[in-house]
């Protein structure tokens, strides 16, 4: 499962306390240059998002309650931007890796178009490549905690998370 929706090390964090979810990785994916950097992605000309790669036991946490997660940690109604990042690297995107996949997806966000009185623009796509991002951007919230950007914007993703999916979280 492989998603965009801002800033990646929002979505690691937040995934990463979902039981079920056995590894995040932060990357690159839905745009055309091989081998992007971080710069590169950031300068808005590679085509690619930001990104988290998931891997998930089904048994646990099933593909459809990951999308309901997702959107509650982004606004699916703001093209190219999330809050204070803004950019095609900053997109909401769905990238499937199946045509299963792709009628959940798809469906989800149908329902979830209800809640918004703004068109819902994110993005579902086939992932042809994903790109996994530097070793200083993998655990960034686990890393710097204390960071401004964490505080300000990634802990108060985490506070609805937490709030809202309580019973889907990691225990202690």
């Amino acid at each position: 499962m492989t998603l965009g929706g801002g800033c990646f090390w929002c979505l690691e964090a937040a995934y990463q306390e979902v039981e079920g979810v056995q590894a995040v990785r932060s990357g690159y994916a839905g745009g055309q240059q091989p081998q992007p950097t971080y710069e590169q992605v950031c300068a808005g000309t590679t085509g690619h998002a930001e990104v988290v790669q998931l891997t998930f036991n089904p048994a646990i946490i099933s593909y459809t309650d990951l999308l309901d997660i997702f959107w509650i940690l982004h606004d699916p109604t703001t093209p190219n931007r999330q809050g204070h990042d803004i950019g095609p690297q900053y997109r909401a995107i769905i990238l499937y890796h199946t045509e299963k996949q792709r009628q959940q997806a798809e469906t989800s966000r149908r329902h979830v178009q209800a809640a918004w009185p703004d068109p819902v623009v994110t993005e579902i796509v086939p992932l042809t490549q994903f790109w996994p991002a530097e070793a200083e951007h993998q655990n960034y919230y686990r890393k710097h905690p204390e960071q401004g950007y964490c505080q300000l914007v990634i802990n108060p993703k985490l506070d609805r998370l937490r709030k809202k999916f309580h019973h889907r979280l990691r225990q202690g």
